[in-house]
């Protein structure tokens, strides 16, 4: 696909701890404020697909249910965090789309119409688009979490970028849940800086030969099982680099629960 054609963009952004975000966490406020004036930089897109950190599955799994509902994937927190009401529709269209295009690349996969959206959709895109109009689809991730198979999924769908979509990686750039600021005080850490200077490196490079090689070998990045004891929150990086295969640029660079975490942003 040539550059011009591309309508759609690619986000991979950290989606903040659990539904803290939406229930006045001081330790979100930058994060907040990130995603509360995305929709100013953004063009309004037409569908919204987002993977998400919190569901995988044994092959590629797709919402294709129009009214799919919230799922409160989250335990502990305030009795508010399990009335939120957020009507996203879904889009069974599009997810049809995106099994086709997976299995034009010889990767198996399956609509799902009995699960709701995660908080790794609905609390980023209340923050986005609070109105909650924009038809949405999501995609789990593989279990197993290779690194290798999320790229190639990625690529597999890089077709969306024709068309006014917007594609999002929802994850967490740091996420060691015991080293997390609880009490909204940032801390300094040299070890998360090495592993994030790293990530951006990577993804705002023009070698993409390189910066493939180094996705797949990411747990060779300085830091890494520090910063990512399980890797599901970094692989929505993956696939959104699998899409777009090209530099992208960093549009956050923060604090959230005191850990410098990180957006970026391919359009």
């Amino acid at each position: 696909m040539k550059r011009n054609e591309q309508t759609g963009s690619v986000l991979y952004l950290s989606h903040g701890g659990g539904p803290l975000p939406i229930l006045g966490d001081k330790g979100h406020e930058k994060m907040i404020q990130f995603m509360n004036q995305l929709k100013n930089t953004l063009k309004k897109p037409d569908s919204i697909i987002v993977i998400s950190a919190h569901w995988e599955a044994s092959i590629p799994s797709i919402i294709g249910n129009e009214e799919p509902g919230l799922l409160y994937d989250y335990y502990g927190f305030p009795k508010e965090a399990y009335s939120i009401d957020f009507d996203l529709p879904g889009n069974n269209k599009k997810a049809l789309q995106i099994q086709e295009l997976l299995r034009n690349s010889g990767i198996e996969s399956v609509i799902e119409l009995d699960r709701g959206f995660d908080h790794g959709v609905f609390i980023p895109l209340m923050l986005m688009y609070p109105e909650g109009s924009i038809p949405t689809v999501q995609i789990s991730l593989i279990k197993g979490l290779n690194p290798e198979k999320h790229i190639e999924m990625g690529k597999a769908l890089k077709n969306l970028l024709t068309e006014n979509t917007l594609i999002i990686g929802s994850g967490f750039s740091f996420h060691n849940m015991s080293e997390f600021s609880w009490d909204a005080g940032n801390c300094k850490d040299p070890k998360n800086d090495l592993f994030q200077e790293e990530i951006i490196n990577t993804c705002t490079s023009k070698n993409n030969v390189l910066n493939i090689k180094k996705l797949k070998e990411w747990d060779d990045f300085p830091n890494s099982r520090y910063c990512h004891p399980r890797e599901e929150h970094l692989l929505p990086l993956h696939v959104c680099y699998g899409i777009s295969e090209r530099s992208g640029k960093v549009v956050f660079d923060d604090y959230i629960l005191g850990k410098r975490s990180i957006a970026i942003l391919w359009e």
